[in-house]
Parts: structure tokens; sequence; C-alpha cells
């Protein structure tokens, strides 16, 4: 079955009270445009055309390669932008899919379906439509002996007609030409005084022609016009993606507290507990187990590593790695095989080797750090001057000692050992201890003076 399809996004979405266009609003990692245009992607359309108007070239700039887009300036309501979306197909004849951009519930299956509706029907028009408790602000569904014969919104509807709990999703198929033929006697004699799409319902009605209606599940119809809403759907997908997980294998203690991108990648038996954050291109690979609070932003994670309340951002993690508690991972920080980064740690734009260890209280940025070496407590790569980054590179099986200062340019060879508390500024030699430090000096009797002063100055 061929179709076209025309997607509404040119709203200003006022009752976000944002800066940003209401389509462009994210949930789940996903802007609300570009979950509707997931969805519609199922339906392998001959033609998609999305009709933007507020912030148009933002919406433009987040439209996949293959899908149009004309301008609704200035807006004069759905029934107007269904015609300017009309107008922009190269074809406006046959099924015409109309879907909201707001609307990120809406399935790839639930359009297929009611494509499938239309076609067997031989509708002149099919609306998806859900049945609501509570109705209030939908436009409702009025039939005459089943058949469909009008859509009436909150603002003009009657008493009786107010009681209905059939109501309008939004979504549409129609026969092009009768679409068109319908949206040039559209006016708006209404409260709004917009042209509504849903006169179009009315009119074919009128005129004869056959209007049916798909009825799918209530979560579908729920459109984002608040940031309350907004807040709501993103709990629904959340939930669809969890659920998608733990079916696939994947293990949370609770569900409800972990929150995952569409775009992330899990495998398989890998552990999630509670304030995981799981966000952008990041993948997490099979048997690792993550948190609890852990934040994980466009980074890789290998197999059975374990991270804990945590944060990481462009960074990757290899398999066996340990992560936390208390790190921080920056990006460009690469973690091989079997590492460890410990708490309090921070690391920026550098690599620890497979098997070593930076366990605690350190900073290392701009660094590579050998196989098998131990970085020591407190320990600092100086790799800044005030106007360059500098590297410093660490052998294998190195020992830094606790509280060492490393001043980059610098490197430690293979096997060397640096002594505490000591400031290294020159290159160690394989092998070599490296000390920087003033001898130790006691005072003897230190004490007792220390005391006896401070008894005379208090009098």
């Amino acid at each position: 079955m061929s179709a076209r399809v025309i997607v509404l996004a040119a709203g200003k979405g006022v009752r976000m009270r944002s800066g940003t266009a209401k389509v462009l609003h994210e949930a789940c990692g996903r802007s609300l445009l570009e979950w509707v245009l997931g969805a519609v992607a199922d339906l392998d359309a001959e033609e998609t055309i999305v009709v933007v108007g507020h912030h148009a070239r933002e919406v433009e700039a987040v439209l996949p390669v293959g899908i149009e887009s004309v301008l609704q300036d200035p807006q004069h309501g759905t029934g107007h932008a269904a015609r300017i979306g009309l107008a922009g197909l190269a074809d406006g004849t046959g099924p015409i899919v109309i879907v909201p951009g707001d609307m990120p519930l809406i399935t790839g299956e639930a359009l297929v379906m009611l494509l499938e509706h239309h076609h067997a029907s031989s509708s002149a028009a099919t609306i998806m439509s859900v049945d609501l408790a509570d109705p209030l602000g939908y436009g409702r569904v009025v039939r005459d002996a089943g058949s469909v014969v009008a859509i009436v919104e909150e603002r003009d509807a009657a008493a009786e007609e107010r009681a209905i709990t059939e109501v309008n999703t939004s979504v549409y198929v129609f026969d092009g030409e009768q679409l068109a033929s319908a949206l040039d006697k559209i006016t708006t004699d209404n409260a709004q005084t917009e042209y509504y799409l849903t006169d179009v319902v009315g009119i074919l009605s009128s005129a004869g022609a056959k209007v049916t209606a798909l009825t799918v599940p209530a979560e579908m119809g729920n459109g984002v016009n608040t940031q309350t809403q907004l807040a709501a759907v993103s709990t629904i997908l959340r939930d669809r993606i969890n659920t998608a997980l733990l079916e696939d294998g994947v293990w949370m203690l609770d569900p409800a507290r972990v929150y995952i991108d569409a775009s992330v990648t899990v495998e398989p038996s890998a552990m999630l507990y509670p304030d995981v954050y799981l966000t952008g291109t990041t993948i997490v690979g099979a048997g690792t187990c993550l948190g609890p609070n852990v934040q994980v932003h466009d980074s890789k994670i290998g197999q059975r590593a374990v991270v804990q309340q945590a944060v990481m951002v462009d960074a990757m993690v290899g398999d066996d790695a340990l992560v936390g508690p208390f790190a921080y991972l920056r990006p460009g920080t690469v973690l091989a095989r079997g590492s460890k980064v410990g708490t309090y740690v921070e690391i920026k734009g550098s690599t620890v080797g497979p098997g070593s260890k930076v366990p605690h209280l350190s900073y290392i940025g701009d660094a590579t750090i050998g196989e098998r070496t131990n970085i020591g407590a407190g320990t600092i790569t100086v790799n800044y001057d005030g106007y360059r980054k500098y590297a410093t590179t660490i052998g294998n099986r190195v020992r830094i000692g606790s509280d060492t200062m490393l001043i980059a340019p610098v490197t430690i060879g293979d096997d060397a050992v640096t002594g505490a508390g000591s400031v290294i500024t020159d290159d160690v030699p394989d092998g070599a201890l490296g000390v920087s430090r003033d001898p130790q000096r006691n005072i003897d009797g230190y004490a007792d003076k220390r005391r006896k002063r401070a008894d005379e100055e208090q009098g």
C-alpha cells in the first residue's frame, strides 16, 4: 500500500513557555518530531513532507535525508497547514497520511494499521481516535449509525457533544483529491478564527463520502503542549525502552529509576541499578554492572566492567575495568582492559593501559599510562601552564608514589619509581627512582616552645 505523508510541525508551542520550537523538545534523547518521523518511516511512504513555521531553520536541521519541508508563514490553523503541505507534495493524489509533529507516542504499527483500515473500508477519510474517560480539551468524534459525521472542537462543542468520550488524535488518512476539494471549502467561522483540518471530516460526510475511524490505545493520542505533558510522554517512552531491554535480557533492580535514551545500546546480561542515566550514543557491553548513581553520555563501556557512582562523558572503558565510586571520566579518556579508576579520580584526554590502576584522589590529564602501572594517591599530572597543554607519558610497570606532581611535559620510563611527595620536572629513565624533595629536618623541643609562646600571648 503506497501513501504520501504530511507532518504538521509549524506550531510555536506557546504553552511550553520555552524558546525552543515545540517539536524540537526532547523526550528520551529524541525530539518529538524525530519520534514521529521514526514511526512514519514504517509506512515506507513514497514521499514525506514536513510543514514548518516557527524556528523553521532549526526544525529543518533535524530532518533526515530525503524528507523535504514547506513553510507555513503565517500560521492560520491546521487546515491551512494541510493545504500548504498538500501543495508541496509532488503528487497530491492517492492516500495522504497527516500526522502532527508533537505526538511521540504514535507507533509505526498503528500508522500501518490505520492505512490498512483506510484501504479496506474504501473511505474518503479515516481518522485515528482514542477513548478517554476524561476527554476535556479534545475534539469529539461525532457518529451517526456508526459512521463518523463530524469532529467538533472542545470550544465549539455543545453540551451533548462534550459528553462524547471518543476523541480525535489529529492523525488521518485522506483520499488526496477529496482532501484538496474539502480544504477549499473550510472557513474560519469558529472560536479561534482558524482553518480547522477537522472541518474536512464534516464537509466530506455532508457530501455523502464515507468517513471511518480506527480506535487505538489511549496513550497514542497524547500530544505535547506543555512541559507537564512532555514529562508524561517521556515517562511512557522510557517505560517502553526499559521494557524492551528487560525482554532482551538486561537486568534492572528498579526500572522506574533507570533513564535510557532511545539512541543507547545495552547488551543482554548487563545489570543496571537505580539512578543510572545513559544518554547519547552510549554503548554498554554484556555482563557490565552500572550503578547506583551513574551518568554516562556518548561513551562506550566494554563487557563485564563495573561502574559505580561515576560520571562519564565521551569516554571508553574496556572489558573487565573498574570505575568508581565517585570518579569522573572526561572526554578523551580511554581505560584499557582490566584497568581501574577509583575514588575521587578525574581523568581527561588520557589512556590508562591494561591492568593499570589510578585508585584514588588523583587528576590525570593529557597522559598516556602503560601496562600494570600503579598511580599513588594524590598524584597530579600538571598539564597546563596557563597557555598550553602538555603531555605526560608513564611507562609499563611504573610505581608513582603518593602525592607526586608530574610537571608536563615529562616521561617516566618502564619499571621506574617516583618517591612519595616528589615534584618531578625531568624525565625519569627506565628502572630509575625519581625523587625531588628537601631532606627532613627535626627540631627538638618545638612543641614546648610553641605552647610557651601561646601562653605568653594569652597573657
